[in-house]
């Protein structure tokens, strides 16, 4: 099984937030506070992950 990277479309990002609130381990806002950002470049794909994904009201976080 191949691991998926996570990314972010930060031009899509509205900073919304959501995924800073579901998955905070992952995602964090930038210092200006406007888009999120990963905390961790490999974090591993988990269920609070693809939730947070579900959540995006952007749908600007992807897996590859």
């Amino acid at each position: 099984m191949t691991k998926k990277t996570i990314i972010i479309d930060s031009y899509e990002c509205n900073g919304c937030g959501s995924c800073v609130e579901i998955c905070p381990e992952v995602f964090a806002m930038d210092d200006d506070g406007e888009k999120a950002i990963l905390v961790d470049p490999d974090a591993e794909v988990t269920e609070k992950v693809r939730e947070a994904a579900a959540y995006c009201p952007q749908k600007c976080i992807e897996f590859d």
